[in-house]
């Protein structure tokens, strides 16, 4: 006489052996991670802090700052950005900063206690001689003890491997969107640009740092495009930025609708549970967040933000701020050699 096991069904999957060809088979289909964002709210929070204890300490963040080492001036069109040439945001063009400069900047970062510093250059795709003068910058900030990170542009072939071996840990590229959106955000470069982009990455060895922006019209279903998207590279990245959309005045985007905060907390829970591994970073608009919606987003299973009074061009909260909450949370900051 037989009987029958029964078994809770969690969608916090089992490692499974990997198939012959890693890309054969989606390992998270969109279908099953729109429904991670149908759960009830509270069962997502329960899936997600689950999933975020059983690879870091829930009462660590890690603190990363962002510079912008070359403003303005891009020939892109992306429509959220102030960057773009083409739209009149007040952002004004500015030449490469110099080492000194860089280095300055990256100590008053280690100094108020960020343990990663990430450089970011207003180009479409840097030339060679703008990859070398990256590359000395890289050194600079890496003979300060932190970790790098640098977000050019499109790489071409040779690039990641000059930035690699100039001690570049991280690099950023955003997939922005799902692909089926994309195409009503950027019409400049494709979807396909930007995963070569990061293919050139993982082949030389630098670790990946992408994700997206949400808040910018699209459907939920898109946002579950744009995670699956990130999950299922291969890997997927070890740093994944959630963005808030920043509505500045004169992009295409300025008067965009916003976006329900729960909507955003959803996001960064099916994040974690998709990429269980990954540094999922509150990224741009934290500023208009408010304190409990990031707590929140601690919960939901976010354990990096960016750190400093400005991101690029847009605001961001002051670091006393960050502090601040951070103590009112019971929460502390961390590198990330500390994490597991």
């Amino acid at each position: 006489m037989s009987s029958v096991l029964e078994q809770a069904v969690t969608l916090h999957r089992p490692r499974q052996a990997a198939p012959a060809n890693p890309q054969a088979a989606a390992r998270w289909p969109v279908e099953a991670i729109e429904a991670l964002f149908d759960l009830p709210f509270p069962e997502l929070m329960h899936q997600a802090q689950t999933v975020h204890r059983e690879n870091f300490d829930p009462t660590r963040v890690e603190f990363a700052t962002l510079l912008s080492v070359k403003t303005g001036g891009c020939p892109e069109d992306c429509n959220y950005c102030p960057q773009a040439a083409r739209f009149d945001t007040g952002v004004e063009a500015t030449k490469l900063m110099e080492p000194h400069e860089v280095r300055l900047a990256a100590q008053r970062a280690k100094d108020a206690g960020a343990t990663r510093f990430c450089m970011g250059a207003a180009w479409r795709a840097p030339k060679d001689r703008d990859i070398e003068k990256v590359a000395e910058l890289v050194r600079t900030v890496k003979a300060l003890g932190l970790e790098t990170c640098a977000t050019l542009g499109m790489l071409e072939d040779g690039h990641a491997e000059t930035l690699q071996s100039a001690g570049l840990d991280y690099y950023n590229h955003n997939l922005d969107s799902a692909p089926d959106f994309y195409g009503d955000i950027i019409t400049t470069r494709d979807y396909q640009d930007r995963l070569d982009t990061l293919a050139r990455v993982r082949s030389a060895g630098v670790k990946v740092c992408c994700g997206g922006i949400v808040g910018m019209g699209e459907t939920r279903r898109q946002r579950a495009g744009l995670v699956a998207e990130l999950a299922n590279l291969t890997p997927y990245p070890e740093s994944v930025p959630i963005n808030n959309l920043v509505k500045v005045e004169g992009t295409p985007l300025a008067d965009q609708a916003d976006l329900d905060p729960f909507e955003f907390v959803r996001t960064i829970a099916v994040a974690r549970i998709t990429m269980p591994k990954a540094r999922v970073r509150l990224s741009a608009g934290r500023q208009q967040m408010g304190d409990a919606v990031q707590a929140l987003c601690f919960l939901a299973g976010a354990n990096s933000i960016f750190y400093g009074d400005k991101l690029l061009t847009t605001g961001n909260p002051d670091t006393g701020a960050d502090v601040a909450l951070l103590e009112r949370l019971g929460m502390t900051r961390s590198a990330p050699e500390l994490q597991p």
